[in-house]
């Protein structure tokens, strides 16, 4: 069989029948948030039942239950590489992609798989943020940490994060230096400034939209704090970074 033949009729009947995938800025940030540990984005990303929308999917078989399986060990491949990527060993990341593959090879219906799927992605993001939060932490430095990451995208209080922790603000600002190495405002700051990075990386949000959905006072202050984490300007790093980890990370994938 010529491939190159097949593949280019192949595309040319996708074209006529105006088969497209989706856009690769809809798939990257899902795998991100996953390696990040970010619970909130992936729970959202689930619930909106992305992985079960063939829409845009592409198609690896005529059979939907196998092209949902085919899907699930793509989706499960990708996911787990970045996981190595932001720091899991190797061999657990490989080990978890195996079994959760064998899991899903037993079961019969659609369904069933795009509910494991949900549940393998959930799981390994738990285990990211566990490995971010790896060093032995106070039960109020903990719940303060978990409140940051699920409220990220509004502007948070010391006021909310003492509360949340069931602490004063000024027993909670102390223990937060004395366990973290860095006090709270600089910590929330650190992680505005890497999910604004991944959204320039993986997206094509304006730096309005992604300064205001982190909830940063105006875009000039936004423009500010994040030439002087990381040396360049918003449009500068997305202009340097744009898509280039995902070609690195499929060189070794």
């Amino acid at each position: 069989m010529d491939l190159s033949k097949e593949w280019h009729r192949s595309e040319f009947l996708n074209l006529e029948s105006s088969i497209s995938h989706r856009e690769i800025e809809e798939e990257l940030p899902f795998y991100a948030a996953i390696a990040a540990g970010d619970i909130e984005a992936v729970e959202a990303n689930c619930a909106a039942g992305s992985f079960a929308d063939p829409t845009g999917m592409g198609k690896l078989s005529e059979d939907a239950l196998k092209n949902i399986r085919y899907h699930f060990i793509v989706t499960i491949a990708l996911a787990v590489r970045y996981c190595i990527h932001a720091g899991m060993e190797q061999e657990k990341a490989y080990a978890f992609s195996d079994f959760a593959i064998l899991s899903m090879d037993g079961l019969k219906t659609i369904k069933d798989i795009v509910e494991l799927h949900d549940k393998t992605c959930m799981d390994l993001c738990r285990q990211m943020k566990l490995i971010r939060t790896s060093n032995i932490l106070s039960k109020p430095v903990v719940l303060c940490i978990d409140y940051i990451y699920s409220h990220i995208h509004q502007r948070i209080r010391l006021e909310d994060l003492a509360e949340a922790a069931n602490v004063s603000t000024s027993y909670l600002s102390r223990l937060f230096v004395k366990e973290m190495g860095i006090n709270i405002s600089a910590y929330i700051l650190e992680l505005k400034l890497d999910k604004s990075k991944n959204l320039l990386k993986y997206s094509d949000y304006s730096i309005t939209e992604i300064s205001n959905y982190l909830s940063f006072s105006s875009q000039s202050y936004f423009i500010d704090v994040f030439k002087k984490g990381t040396g360049l300007t918003p449009h500068k790093y997305r202009m340097k970074y744009f898509r280039k980890n995902w070609r690195e990370l499929s060189k070794w994938g």
